[in-house]
């Protein structure tokens, strides 16, 4: 006699889902040669927003810590992409990834002092370390002040020695990111550290209880958050060639239109991030034209979205269907206890998540 039950992650609308998303993915990296320049960069533009969107919602959809403040690591990410080639005419392709290990660096002593702020006193001290930031930079007559930096052409050409090439270039690594802050997301909630965190999302009270140390875990989720900001301040960078501290702390770029995207497509799950981006862009593209209207609406969008669907876009389709394309807990399927097969629909009860 066989078990009745069995342990699956996946199932088949899983794996079809996934291997549509593969189709997607393949697509993107051909882009090049059918797309046009316009929607390469719009795909950049799509993929940094998606990275730092993921980041936030691993600090606020599962760690606890909603910040305003990310901007901080955006900016300081920029300024030492672009110091690094500057001052130490380092390649760029070096000071990229200098620009996430700074910002993580900065994120360490940042963290003791904004860690000892709670709810909305740690939003409110997240956003004043980013403005003290902006401040420092547009004093700072190095940096360029309130004008900011641009690349020199020099160091333009170490990218690229054309514009072809270097747009081309700029594409790869923004869809690295974007597609690798994915991929990041889902593997660490996969592993054991990830459980850990899954089990703070659902309930603070109750992981503490069974001694995970969340301090710790709220630690590592600051610092990769900070590290891949710095990353997508660098690619900015290297898409735009010049930063301004207006520009690398804006808090309605790098903040609230990252919290829009997190809060419309789902918190607390990584299907939501990708699904707010994708809405976001959406209703930039068909609204942009109208001013101040397009804030707004955006604003009106956000909140008929957390009344009528609280968990988000993406939490309104997992509730009715119970359909998750990246799925990270095991669920249990019953099975018929003599021929092992699985149960017909309504004879299987309601399979509960471990």
């Amino acid at each position: 006699m066989s078990k009745d039950y069995a342990i699956e992650r996946a199932t088949a609308a899983n794996r079809w889902g996934f291997a549509g998303l593969l189709a997607i993915v393949a697509a993107l990296v051909s882009a090049p040669s059918w797309a046009e320049a316009t929607h390469m960069r719009l795909v950049v533009e799509f993929a940094y927003y998606l990275a730092l969107a993921q980041m936030w919602n691993l600090l606020a959809g599962y760690a606890g810590l909603v910040s305003v403040g990310q901007q901080a690591y955006v900016g300081l990410g920029s300024y030492a992409f672009i110091s690094a080639a500057v001052f130490f005419h380092m390649s760029p392709y070096l000071a990229l990834p200098l620009a996430g290990v700074a910002a993580a660096l900065f994120s360490i002593p940042a963290a003791f002092l904004l860690f000892r702020l709670q709810g909305p006193h740690f939003a409110i001290g997240a956003w004043a370390l980013a403005e003290v930031l902006r401040l420092f930079f547009t004093q700072v007559a190095t940096f360029g002040a309130g004008t900011g930096m641009t690349l020199p052409i020099s160091v333009v050409r170490a990218i690229a020695a054309d514009r072809a090439t270097r747009d081309l270039i700029v594409y790869y690594v923004g869809l690295g990111i974007g597609l690798g802050s994915i991929l990041f997301v889902y593997l660490w909630l996969r592993s054991r550290s990830g459980l850990a965190l899954t089990a703070i999302r659902d309930s603070a009270s109750a992981a503490a209880s069974v001694g995970i140390n969340q301090g710790r875990i709220k630690l590592l989720v600051y610092v990769v958050a900070a590290a891949f900001a710095g990353l997508v301040g660098g690619l900015i960078i290297l898409q735009k060639l010049r930063i301004t501290p207006a520009a690398g702390f804006s808090v309605l770029d790098w903040s609230a239109n990252v919290i829009f995207i997190v809060v419309i497509g789902g918190i607390g799950s990584v299907e939501g991030p990708i699904v707010g981006a994708l809405i976001f862009f959406l209703l930039r593209g068909f609204l942009a034209d109208y001013g101040s209207w397009y804030l707004i609406i955006l604003g009106l969008v956000a909140i008929v979205t957390m009344i009528k669907a609280p968990a988000g876009v993406w939490g309104f389709i997992v509730n009715r269907t119970d359909f998750h394309l990246f799925p990270t807990r095991h669920r249990i399927r019953y099975l018929d206890s003599d021929s092992g097969a699985p149960r017909k629909p309504d004879a299987v009860h309601a399979s509960p998540s471990v």
